[in-house]
């Protein structure tokens, strides 16, 4: 007894919707693969479900924005409006740039010269030279900036050591100083000071 038609309508009960969603999504995918493989077609998938989640299929033999690509060409619908189509071609300009730059610095270290011509050849040596040139000046740059900085840093090194003595020698005349003093007061030397009435005598002495 064979399954009885399906009315093809919105599914209200939330469960049975999720459902039959999953296995008819599995089976779609299931389908896509399939044709790509019996009939060597390009095929691309993309199912967004209610929940907003993407199960999305593209064929080994082109990626999905080739694919976008190919179908906007062949249907003349414009999927990408003209900002994207800028950004697309400053992408492409600026892909051959980089590409023009990986063989001409190729070509300065040797690499795939054999199809250069001579002119081509000359340009190249000349931008070698050139290059060779900028690499001895900042070379000799780098070695008067480091002589440079040695005979500062010899000169610093001797001003430490003429300070590092000084005071050396300064702490040694304090400490004789001390020692002196320790000894004076072991042994009860002491300097006497000048009796006022002393000294008052003596300044006359002095000017008579």
């Amino acid at each position: 007894m064979g399954r009885g038609k399906i009315e093809i309508k919105r599914i209200e009960n939330v469960n049975n919707r999720v459902l039959t969603f999953s296995k008819r999504r599995n089976g779609l995918v299931k389908k896509a693969k399939e044709i790509t493989v019996l009939c060597d077609a390009k095929v691309a998938l993309i199912v967004f479900a209610s929940n907003g989640k993407m199960t999305d299929y593209c064929c080994p033999s082109m990626d999905l924005g080739a694919m976008l690509d190919q179908y906007q060409k062949l249907s003349g619908n414009k999927l990408w409006d003209a900002k994207h189509e800028n950004l697309s071609n400053e992408i492409d300009k600026i892909k051959k740039e980089n590409d023009s730059l990986q063989l001409e610095l190729r070509h300065l270290k040797g690499e795939d010269i054999q199809s250069l011509n001579l002119k081509n050849l000359m340009a190249v040596e000349h931008a070698v030279e050139h290059g060779l040139d900028k690499v001895r000046d900042h070379q000799m740059e780098y070695l008067m900036t480091k002589k440079r900085n040695e005979k500062m840093m010899v000169e610093e090194n001797r001003q430490l050591s003429f300070q590092l003595q000084q005071q050396e020698m300064e702490i040694a005349s304090n400490a004789r100083g001390m020692m002196m003093r320790d000894h004076d007061a072991q042994f009860g030397y002491r300097v006497q000071p000048i009796q006022p009435n002393l000294q008052e005598k003596i300044m006359s002495l002095v000017i008579d």
